[in-house]
């Protein structure tokens, strides 16, 4: 058996549960995808985006549902070992890339206010172009339930709002586009324990602008990210539950005792109908 065929098997067999039957459900609860879709799976190079493309690759062959996949590697400018690791554990993984390039470093460098801002949104628009432009309607990303809580985490108390992260969005900008994240209900430590298993090395963050990139899942850093990670480090040597409780928070929002609310056409404040409600 080729080593590739041995971490296929083990993402089936050994972590079956942790893995494979939560990207399953994930893909079947939020009904992410459909007959006839072209996905491209976007690979930063990193452990979530490696293991997403594997688990497409074995849903695409296992599932019940036809559909196709590209898997997408855009350069925004890496040096070219962390280049070259991409390219490496692609063809150990037997992940059939495609790299495009960009020059999305060259011009968020002279960006003095928010240039990791700026670079996330023109790597999400650069993805989405390529995507398009070779048939797909769709873009995979690797984010996972960790990412998920601590987005609902942030939110709540950096933005002083209760937000969380899409299992699937349309594209604004880009008509007939979906993103979609498959790994929404994964746990970061079971891809930290599958990646171990297999001793494989990723890429951990790639920014060439910066010596220790603060937004990076590498443990380091002083990102409000990797707060959230620490406070849920903590809340879960307190109680096993209180992550999950934290997830099903937004899947289940009591209106009726909430302050107030919005979308993008409205807004609602509980004194706007605090006393036809008290004449009920």
């Amino acid at each position: 058996m080729e080593r590739y065929e041995e971490i296929e098997r083990s993402i089936i067999k050994k972590f079956r549960k942790p893995l494979w039957k939560k990207f399953i459900d994930g893909v079947n609860d939020y009904q992410l995808i459909s007959e006839g879709d072209k996905i491209a799976v976007c690979i930063s190079g990193g452990k979530d985006s490696m293991l997403l493309a594997k688990l497409m690759q074995e849903v695409q062959r296992h599932g019940k549902i036809s559909f196709d996949l590209e898997f997408l590697v855009m350069d925004p400018g890496y040096n070219e070992i962390n280049r070259q690791t991409i390219v490496n554990n692609a063809k150990l993984l037997d992940i059939p890339i495609t790299i495009f390039e960009t020059q999305i470093f060259d011009i968020v460098a002279g960006v003095e206010e928010s240039p990791c801002y700026l670079c996330a949104r023109m790597r999400r628009g650069y993805l989405y172009k390529e995507a398009q432009a070779r048939g797909c309607n769709k873009i995979a990303l690797g984010h996972h339930f960790d990412d998920v809580i601590e987005t609902i985490l942030m939110g709540m108390l950096y933005a002083g709002q209760i937000q969380t992260m899409m299992p699937k969005l349309h594209s604004t900008n880009h008509p007939g586009m979906q993103l979609i994240r498959p790994m929404y209900l994964v746990k970061e430590a079971d891809i930290l324990s599958w990646k171990q298993y297999h001793d494989l090395q990723f890429i951990q963050c790639a920014c060439r602008l910066t010596e220790n990139c603060t937004l990076c899942d590498n443990g380091g850093g002083g990102s409000k990210r990797q707060e959230m990670k620490t406070l849920i480090k903590k809340f879960r040597q307190t109680n096993s539950c209180i992550d999950m409780n934290i997830f099903r928070s937004v899947h289940d929002v009591n209106l009726s005792t909430i302050i107030g609310y919005h979308d993008k056409e409205s807004s609602y404040q509980f004194l706007d109908d605090f006393d036809q409600r008290g004449e009920r």
